[in-house]
């Protein structure tokens, strides 16, 4: 194995064959034409100077292969979406330069190991032999150090190499690995934030045009890399935080049994947050509920849905308290959010849908604020609770619609849902609704029984598999199966 770093001038090893791509003449070395005839020698027609050499042409041809090679890399890595988009890129160009078939690369971790692998042309059980490797054997962990970090290593056959340890040759015989060349990704200002290592299937190692390209091609993509891994660090905080806000279980309560979904969208994508909440009442009954909040007011767009999540939070806290204090009464407690958000949240609104429930007798008690019907399953079917229209929260200078109240069958689930599953549902809002309550309705008897399977059934059998990529909506479904 040998390692070149910063400081170490790196010497040509092996020669391009001809005609491979990028190794005519090297990316950013062109060798001058040869000396010039003297001014008072005449030249003749086979030494006319102002007709560059024939090498000179092939230099020149090799450095346009080679910038253009290089562009079209980074292109791709341009236009790569998300984090593990962009690892995906690095290795894939990064094998297509070196004329490699198989890699693996790892992210830093912020204790300074090597973090999930994320492999080329080797699958899931190639990964965790390699993630079997120790540390002080580890090409990848040498690529990560802080310190003496190697520009790049290479060996020309894993399996014989004897500066290899033990472990890793012996997986190179077990996983047909040959010849091996590895780079760090870092900058000056984050330092290490990934290494890569591409395996050849035979003893092999790069010429110098392609550790060069190999090498530009890193040094551009570690800043992309960079600003990736704050993003994803950015969004799993976020996440973190925002289900945190959510009940990290659902009350037993005699009765009834409870079960939940949520889907966020992407934060970057999100127009708001939702939320869904099961509150046990002091005298033994309980409150359901769901809602969504707007980003910063009607009309809100994609980046307003962190403050959105903040204000969820504070909003659901509020109806929780609200359900204590007279929760039999959802008139009542939607009334009061309204005006906690006139008062507090001006340039939001809400929709949401509040219901008290009575298990022994089963009975229900609810009211809606600008929110979807929720859906009665039974053992002949599904129905909508109709509720009074009215506008959302924060929206008129006073909202007020009047409850419903209905009794229940034994083994009857009632669905609440958010306005993002239904429209994930079908092409409108309403059909979305429809589709969403004939699901309900056609879902096998065993399915219906159990509030939890049928939220996952819902789920996947509703949300249009192509609009998955692109939600823009939380989808959220709370059920209650009275037993």
């Amino acid at each position: 194995m040998t390692e070149s770093h910063q400081s170490t001038a790196l010497p040509s090893t092996t020669t391009a064959e001809p005609g491979e791509p990028g190794c005519a003449g090297g990316l950013t070395v062109l060798d001058p034409p040869g000396p010039t005839a003297p001014a008072d020698t005449p030249a003749g027609p086979a030494d006319d100077l102002t007709a560059p050499s024939t090498a000179v042409q092939d230099r020149l041809a090799g450095r346009l292969s080679d910038i253009t090679s290089l562009h079209e890399h980074t292109e791709r890595l341009a236009r790569a979406r998300g984090l593990d988009a962009t690892l995906d890129a690095v290795l894939a160009s990064g094998a297509a330069l070196l004329g490699a078939r198989r890699g693996v690369l790892v992210t830093r971790l912020p204790g300074g190991g090597p973090g999930q692998p994320v492999g080329l042309g080797l699958d899931r059980s190639s990964l965790g032999a390699l993630e079997t490797v120790p540390t002080e054997q580890s090409l990848l962990a040498r690529l990560l150090r802080e310190r003496d970090r190697p520009r790049q290593l290479h060996s020309p056959d894993l399996a014989t190499d004897p500066a290899i340890g033990a472990r890793l040759r012996e997986l190179a015989v077990h996983l047909g690995l040959g010849g091996a060349f590895g780079l760090p990704l870092a900058t000056p200002e984050e330092g290490p934030l990934a290494a890569a290592v591409w395996f050849y299937d035979e003893p092999a190692e790069p010429a110098e045009c392609r550790r060069e390209l190999a090498r530009h091609y890193s040094e551009i993509a570690a800043p992309l890399l960079a600003k990736q891994l704050e993003a994803d660090r950015t969004r799993r905080t976020t996440e973190a935080l925002r289900r945190g806000l959510l009940p990290d279980r659902l009350p037993q309560t005699p009765g009834v049994r409870l079960a939940a979904r949520l889907v966020p969208a992407g934060l970057d994508r999100s127009c708001g947050s939702d939320w869904y909440d099961a509150i046990p009442l002091p005298d033994g009954t309980v409150g359901i509920t769901v809602g969504s909040v707007s980003g910063d007011g009607p009309g809100a767009g994609p980046g307003s849905a962190p403050g959105a999540a903040a204000a969820m939070g504070r909003i659901r806290a509020a109806l929780r308290a609200y359900a204590v204090l007279e929760g039999e009464d959802p008139v009542s407690v939607l009334g009061d959010l309204e005006l906690l958000l006139k008062t507090t949240e001006p340039t939001r609104s809400a929709t949401a849908v509040y219901a008290w429930l009575e298990p022994e007798e089963r009975r229900v008690t609810l009211a809606g604020a600008g929110h979807c019907p929720p859906v009665l399953v039974g053992r002949n079917g599904a129905e909508f609770v109709e509720t009074s229209l009215s506008a959302p929260l924060g929206m008129l200078a006073c909202w007020e619609a009047p409850g419903v109240e209905f009794t229940a069958g034994r083994g009857d689930t009632l669905l609440l849902y958010t306005e993002g599953l239904a429209r994930r549902c079908g092409p409108t809002l309403h059909a979305g609704q429809a589709n969403l309550r004939r699901a309900a309705a056609d879902a096998p008897r065993d399915v219906r029984i159990d509030p939890d399977r049928l939220c996952a059934h819902l789920l996947a059998v509703c949300p249009a598999p192509e609009a998955a990529a692109t939600a823009t909506d939380d989808l959220m479904l709370l059920a209650a199966r009275f037993e």
